[in-house]
């Protein structure tokens, strides 16, 4: 390959992974009817003369598959807490027992499972797009190259399109995943 010329593929696959992990984390936010920690990490509260995410005003627990619990270190902010996960839209009522909140989590029915499976699939065209964003600035990268062979853009081009492949692949597995376990009554 050419000495006047290289492109770094490694950064290329680095940023298709990080539209993958981007993906992964608006996953976990989508609720399918278990009970999970990283549900709640979306929800801010304003605490202290800032919004603050939960998980650092108490402790979060799961301690069975339909419920949450948080205990919540400061006392003045129990009831912050409980109005933040109401108004956040996830549909859970919080208990609230002192300084802990029980959110049960209610069983999801057929037409809002569909509706996630709707949300999980546009979350997967956006890392789709942002992993064929990273696709074409490699390429244009390559074609405005001074020096380089037919041969070595055609490879260059080839190895650019072998990661984009790859990586749409674990966007399509990650979404299949994700549907399959929104669908699980």
């Amino acid at each position: 390959m050419s000495d006047t010329f290289d492109i770094d593929l490694d950064d290329l696959e680095k940023r298709m992974n990080g539209a993958i992990g981007a993906l992964r984390t608006e996953f976990a936010s989508l609720r399918t009817g278990r009970a999970s920690a990283s549900m709640l990490d979306p929800i801010t509260v304003e605490a202290y003369g800032q919004n603050t995410p939960i998980n650092q005003l108490g402790t979060i627990n799961v301690p069975e598959p339909r419920m949450v619990s948080i205990n919540i270190w400061d006392k003045a902010m129990v009831g912050k807490v409980e109005k933040a996960i109401r108004a956040s839209g996830l549909g859970i009522n919080p208990v609230v027992d002192g300084t802990i909140l029980r959110l049960p989590i209610p069983e999801l029915n057929e037409e809002r499972r569909r509706e996630l499976t709707k949300v999980a699939a546009s979350y997967a065209e956006q890392a789709r797009v942002a992993v064929r964003n990273v696709r074409r600035d490699g390429m244009d990268h390559v074609k405005k190259a001074d020096g380089v062979s037919e041969d070595e853009r055609k490879l260059y081009h080839d190895e650019i399109q072998a990661l984009t492949d790859a990586a749409i692949k674990r966007i399509d597995e990650a979404l299949e995943h994700k549907q399959a376990e929104i669908m699980q009554v």
